[in-house]
């Protein structure tokens, strides 16, 4: 199933993943096809979605259409059945998750819209499928953009980018997300909108502990500002092309995780800067922030890659989430380097 597939409506596509993401995902797919196949682990989420059309523990009040809906708990099965696979299980359990197959990844179509690392290999999501299945590149695609599951949810107006090295694949996938409140557009940018989406958690983080530490609005702009040229470093410095870092899927996405009330890695980070311990704050939260895993795996790709390159808030962040430095002077000496 190489470039030369045929993309037709045929096509059976499967959401693996059962958080906020994956079900605002699923809502938005159910409106445009018939058919959805949707393997979540949790039996107890599965059984009440059979039986109520919602999902009891991520945007419980979002009515999904149970006759379009193909649920099973069994990973094998939704590979098994569908031609193309969106992959929405945080980066953190994504191995662990695809440890339990027993068929093959040959010939699918992967899209992501998982906005992490996966931890064990340091890859953003593409590079493992490619690396680790040997799926080629034209096979695979990325979902990003400033889009919370929230607001998908209260059916609020949203724009997501579709990438894909294929533009028939992106346009497929970007045609079936469409809608009266989602907006779509497509990029052939796999790799660095991937970054971008990975790399935004790690600025919200940076947004949550100086809101947490008692900086205002006036530094949150700075913080922003130095952000962006921050990820355009990084991102030209892993994979150089022509791309506007104004964009949405770049710019727009690192705003709204930064400033949202609804970004899991800004009130991460928050409670970081009010003095919680890693682990208690992830306790509290009971969700998964992804910008924690993603910085010390950007931490150790920017020192590899370069030394020298100029990454002043990533660093900031990794000393403070993982060499144990005190929120309240890591951020008084990072203020020193921004302009």
């Amino acid at each position: 199933m190489g470039s030369h597939f045929i993309i037709d409506s045929t096509l059976k596509i499967g959401v693996l993943g059962g958080g906020s993401w994956a079900t605002a995902l699923v809502k938005i797919l159910t409106e445009n096809l018939q058919e959805v196949h949707w393997y979540m682990r949790s039996v107890h989420a599965s059984e009440h979605i059979k039986r109520e059309g919602q999902n009891p523990s991520y945007l419980s009040s979002v009515q999904l259409n149970n006759s379009y809906l193909r649920l099973t708990n069994t990973i094998n099965e939704v590979v098994e059945d569908c031609d193309i696979l969106l992959f929405v299980i945080p980066s953190a359990f994504l191995e662990n998750e695809l440890n339990k197959l027993t068929v093959s990844l040959e010939g699918k179509i992967i899209f992501s819209a998982i906005k992490g690392i996966v931890p064990e290999t340091g890859h953003i999501v593409g590079e493992y499928f490619h690396h680790k299945y040997r799926i080629p590149y034209e096979n695979i695609g990325v979902i990003t953009g400033p889009c919370h599951a929230e607001e998908v949810a209260l059916e609020r107006l949203s724009y997501l980018t579709i990438a894909s090295a294929d533009e028939k694949k992106a346009k497929f996938f970007a045609e079936h997300l469409k809608n009266h409140y989602i907006r779509t557009k497509i990029s052939d940018d796999i790799v660095g909108t991937e970054y971008a989406a990975m790399l935004k958690n790690i600025y919200a983080i940076a947004a949550g502990i100086a809101h947490g530490l008692g900086y205002g609005d006036n530094f949150q702009s700075v913080l922003m500002s130095n952000a962006i040229r921050e990820m355009k470093r990084f991102i030209d410095k892993v994979h150089k092309m022509k791309r506007n870092i104004n964009n949405s899927a770049y710019l727009g996405d690192l705003l709204v995780t930064g400033y949202s009330t609804f970004s899991r890695n800004r009130m991460f980070g928050n409670m970081i800067g009010k003095g919680y311990t890693v682990k208690s704050a992830m306790m509290e939260m009971n969700m998964v922030a992804e910008g924690y895993y993603a910085t010390q795996s950007a931490h150790l790709l920017m020192s590899t890659l370069d030394k020298k390159s100029k990454t002043p808030i990533i660093n900031a962040v990794y000393d403070i989430l993982y060499n144990e430095k005190g929120p309240k002077k890591t951020f008084k000496k990072l203020t020193e380097k921004l302009d």
